[in-house]
């Protein structure tokens, strides 16, 4: 294929933009993906305005989410085609990502599209509600259960806590939510949220243990939130950590941990095998389908739009799921 192709790529010393490009500038890859759409993350927005060091090498295609269809593969489990999704799995970190008309990617990472889903919802879903299902997925499996208490997400208007709002609650939890923007409490109770706390006016105290208040919760904030987290969760309740927006220093002590008996589960979306990745794919298709994912979607974009969202989301201002339409 000698075809040419559009894509947003990422420079060091940073610069980042749309370019014209051939096969022959991107990674190899048994599957090669004509992309139909992508979506954008917190990880994509530092790595697109070099404010965080997301990319291990350069020149990179951002976009650490696509869905689209097979367009060649050296692979037999995939045909010219087939509806695919790739999430995480080193895109845009040390591969070249979704941010692209055309993409080759390893055929290790591939996940068939669920049949219940369209290319867009797969999108609208990417990466931060995989992480949001991954995250119930471990605390279900830690012990977690609805009659234990509520679980309370963090960093509740972003990607990852909307689509944990929704998910938990289609699982059966109730859910609380923590925002610093009291003014989406309306968009936050619509998702199923029974409870909205405002961050600015939150004390978790200072003793090692403060009164229980959550059965669990789902953290994006990290920071001063996750500590004061592990000080305010109920006994044999469990802490999803999958997000570092607050900072990366915790301050703790063990006594939670051995007094209350919780657990603090790190969440690593990127990394998780394939087995795991595809069946939490087939249950977001299916009994964790969000309910909401019309209303969550809260904007649509083309790669050309790109720097303005990022933008928008290091400064702050995201809400929902930004999805882009890449071909």
């Amino acid at each position: 294929m000698n075809e040419t192709f559009r894509a947003f790529r990422i420079h060091e010393p940073h610069r980042a933009g749309i370019e014209t490009l051939t096969l022959g500038d991107i990674n190899d890859g048994e599957v090669t993906v004509r992309v139909a759409y992508s979506s954008v993350n917190y990880k994509d927005a530092l790595a697109g305005t070099g404010t965080g060091k997301i990319l291990r090498r350069f020149p990179l295609v951002g976009g650490i989410d696509l869905a689209g269809h097979v367009v060649a593969s050296r692979d037999p489990r995939f045909r010219e085609g087939d509806p695919i999704l790739v999430t995480g799995s080193g895109l845009s970190e040390h591969r070249d990502g979704g941010y692209s008309e055309l993409m080759r990617v390893e055929a290790a990472w591939v996940v068939p599209l669920p049949p219940n889903l369209s290319l867009r919802e797969a999108m609208g879903i990417g990466t931060a509600g995989f992480t949001a299902a991954l995250s119930l997925w471990r605390m279900l499996a830690a012990g977690q259960k609805p009659d234990m208490g509520p679980i309370v997400v963090t960093g509740a208007t972003g990607g990852v806590g909307v689509l944990a709002i929704d998910i938990f609650t289609r699982a059966g939890f109730e859910v609380h939510a923590i925002t610093g923007k009291p003014d989406q409490i309306e968009f936050l109770t619509s998702l199923g949220a029974q409870q909205c706390i405002s961050r600015d006016g939150l004390y978790f105290g200072q003793r090692p243990m403060e009164s229980a208040t959550w059965a669990g919760a789902v953290d994006n904030v990290g920071g001063e939130m996750l500590s004061g987290l592990t000080r305010m969760i109920k006994p044999w309740g469990s802490i999803a950590s999958c997000g570092l927006a607050g900072g990366t220093s915790l301050h703790t002590t063990v006594m939670p941990f051995i007094i209350r008996g919780i657990s603090l589960i790190g969440i690593n979306s990127s990394g998780t095998p394939y087995p795991i990745r595809s069946d939490l794919w087939q249950r977001l298709a299916n009994e964790w389908r969000p309910r909401h994912l019309d209303r969550i979607i809260t904007e649509e974009v083309t790669l050309d739009d790109l720097p303005t969202v990022f933008q928008r989301l290091v400064g702050g201002g995201g809400r929902g799921r930004t999805v882009v339409k890449v071909s």
